[in-house]
C-alpha cells in the first residue's frame, strides 16, 4: 500500500474524505473478459440453472451488475470492433463476423483502448478471440497492443464444424501462426495462464488485459477440469470453467494487493446462439437471440469490480454500452481522447453512482452492413421495418447440431415496446405514445445523418473506411 493511499485511509476514519474520492493506488489498471454468445441469464445472479458461478455472482456482490448495458453490435466482429474503438462499429465500416476470406480490418487510422492507454504508459495485451481482421496488419500487435496470444476469428470457423467447411484455425502469438488446429479444450485455461503472467510481470506498472474467450461459443469445448460438472451439460461445463478463469484472476489481484486499483469488467459480445439448443445460452427470457437487434440479441450481462471505488452490491439499471469502456477508461487514466469522433459516453458517474448521473440518452441498434433497426432513449424502444433473424416457431438443435432459423423473416410495421414494463418486447404500444415515437423518430433521423442507414437509403456524413489488404 502507497502512503498516499494509508494517509487516505486515515483521513477516511477520521471523516475526513468521502471512500469514492479516494484513488487506491497512483495508477488504475484495467481488465474486460469478453465472453462470446453467453446469454443474459447465463449467471447465477440472473437466473442460470444446473450450474452455478460462483465468482461472477460474487463479483455481482461486491461490485455493480449492470441490467440495460447493450453490445455495441448483436455480432462478434462488429461487437468487438465497438467495444475496443469506443465507436459504432458502422462509423469505422466494420460489420459482421468476417472469416478467412475477408480482406477488411481496423484500420491504422482507428485508436483502440490499447492505442489509448499507451499514451499514459500502459502496458497492453490481448489474449483469446480478436475478431478484426485476421491479415497482418489487423492483428493487436499493431493497434496498441504489446502481447497477443489467440485466435484470429470465431472457433467455428474450423474444418471440423458441421455448418461449414474451413481451413485449420490457427493459433497466433504477436502475428506470427504458431499453431494449426489447437486443441480447444484448453483455450479457456490457457489464455486465463497467459493473463495471469501478464500482470506478474507488470504489476508494479499500469496495465491493461483483454481476455476475450472464446467461448461459449459453439463448437463447445472443455478441460478435463469441468468436464461433465455441471447438470447442464457440456454448455454448464464450460460456463463453470469460465467462472473459473474470472476466479483466478481476481484472487491474483487480491494475492498481489491489486484489487483496489484495478477496475474488472465482464460482459459478452452478443446474446446466445439459442438454435443450438443445448449448446446454447439463455436470454433470461429476452425476445430472440445473436444475430438480432431484439433484446435477447444485444442486451448482454455485465458486471463491473473496482474495490473501494464501486460501491458493493448496486445494481445500474441505466443505459450503457461496450462502446462507453474508451472513454471511461481514457477518463479514469487521464489520458486523451482519439482526435475522431467517438461514440462512447464515460460511465464514471455511474460507477460512482453520482444522483442523477445518467450519461448515455440514446442507443442505435445497427445490424447487417448499415441498417438502422431500432433505437431506444433508455425507456421506450422504437424498431423499424426491417427483414431480421427469428428464432420463434422453430425447434431448436442438440448436441452442437444448429436448428432452423428464418434469416430474413419480414417485419412490415414499426413496433414500439416500453422496455420497463416489457423488456420481452411482445406488447405493441406505437399507436398509444405518437409523442414518444416522434421524439425517437428524430433521433434516428440524427444517426441516419450522421452515421447513415440502408433501410432507407442513407449515406452518413461521418463513416471512415475499415482496412483493406490487397
Amino acid at each position: 500500500m502507497t502512503n498516499l493511499n494509508r494517509l487516505n485511509k486515515i483521513c477516511i476514519s477520521l471523516g475526513l474524505l468521502s471512500p469514492l474520492a479516494v484513488p487506491a493506488q497512483d495508477h488504475t489498471n484495467f481488465i474486460v473478459v469478453f465472453m462470446d454468445d453467453m446469454g443474459y441469464g447465463d449467471l447465477g445472479v440472473t437466473g442460470a440453472i444446473g450450474y452455478e458461478t460462483p465468482n461472477m455472482d460474487k463479483m455481482a456482490r461486491e461490485g455493480m451488475r449492470f441490467t440495460r448495458l447493450y453490445a455495441a453490435q448483436a455480432v462478434s466482429g462488429a461487437s468487438r470492433a465497438g467495444l475496443l474503438t469506443g465507436c459504432y462499429p458502422n462509423r469505422i465500416s466494420l460489420s459482421g463476423a468476417p472469416d478467412h476470406n475477408a480482406k477488411t480490418g481496423i484500420s491504422d487510422r482507428e485508436e483502440t483502448i490499447a492505442d489509448v492507454l499507451k499514451k499514459k504508459g500502459y502496458a497492453c495485451a490481448a489474449f483469446g478471440k480478436w475478431h478484426l481482421g485476421h491479415h497482418k496488419p489487423f492483428l493487436p500487435v499493431h493497434h496498441g497492443f504489446d502481447e497477443y496470444f489467440g485466435i484470429p476469428y470465431s472457433n467455428d470457423m474450423w474444418p471440423n464444424h458441421p455448418t461449414g467447411s474451413y481451413p485449420p484455425l490457427p493459433l497466433i502469438e504477436g502475428d506470427e501462426t504458431v499453431a494449426l488446429d489447437p486443441d480447444q479444450t484448453q483455450f479457456t485455461t490457457a489464455f486465463t495462464e497467459r493473463t495471469l503472467e501478464f500482470i506478474d510481470k507488470n504489476k508494479e506498472n499500469p496495465f491493461f488485459v483483454y481476455l476475450a474467450h472464446p467461448m461459449p461459443h459453439v463448437p463447445l469445448f472443455v478441460s478435463d477440469k469441468f468436464k461433465g460438472k455441471s447438470k447442464q451439460g457440456l454448455y454448464g461445463d464450460v460456463i463453470m470453467e469460465i467462472d473459473w478463469s474470472i476466479g483466478q484472476i481476481l484472487e491474483k489481484l487480491e494475492k498481489e494487493g491489486l484489487d483496489e486499483n484495478t477496475l474488472v469488467i465482464v460482459t459478452s459480445d452478443n446474446g446466445p446462439w439459442i438454435n443450438y439448443g443445448n449448446h446454447a445460452g439463455s436470454t433470461g427470457g429476452l425476445r430472440e437471440g445473436k444475430g438480432t437487434s431484439f433484446e435477447g440479441g444485444q442486451r448482454v450481462p455485465c458486471l463491473m469490480q473496482w474495490k473501494g471505488v464501486i460501491p458493493e452490491g448496486v445494481i445500474c439499471n441505466q443505459l450503457a454500452s461496450t462502446i462507453d469502456f474508451l472513454p471511461t477508461f481514457a477518463h479514469i487514466a487521464e489520458a486523451p481522447l482519439p482526435n475522431h469522433l467517438i461514440d462512447g459516453v464515460n460511465l464514471m458517474p455511474l460507477l460512482q453512482q453520482e444522483e442523477g448521473a445518467n450519461p448515455r440518452t440514446s442507443f442505435y441498434y445497427y445490424y447487417r452492413k448499415n441498417s438502422l433497426e431500432a433505437v431506444t432513449d433508455g425507456s421506450f424502444k422504437l424498431i423499424f421495418p426491417h427483414t431480421h433473424r427469428t428464432y420463434e416457431g422453430f425447434a431448436p438443435g442438440m448436441d452442437g447440431m444448429p436448428g432452423q432459423v428464418a434469416e430474413y423473416h419480414p417485419l412490415e410495421e414499426p413496433l414500439l415496446f416500453d422496455l420497463r414494463r416489457d423488456p420481452g418486447e411482445r406488447y405493441n404500444v406505437y399507436g398509444q405514445y405518437p409523442e414518444i415515437v416522434a421524439k425517437l423518430e428524430a433521433m434516428a433521423e440524427n444517426a441516419r445523418e450522421d452515421l447513415g442507414d440502408d433501410l432507407t437509403g442513407r449515406t452518413g456524413k461521418n463513416v471512415r473506411p475499415c482496412g483493406r489488404v490487397d
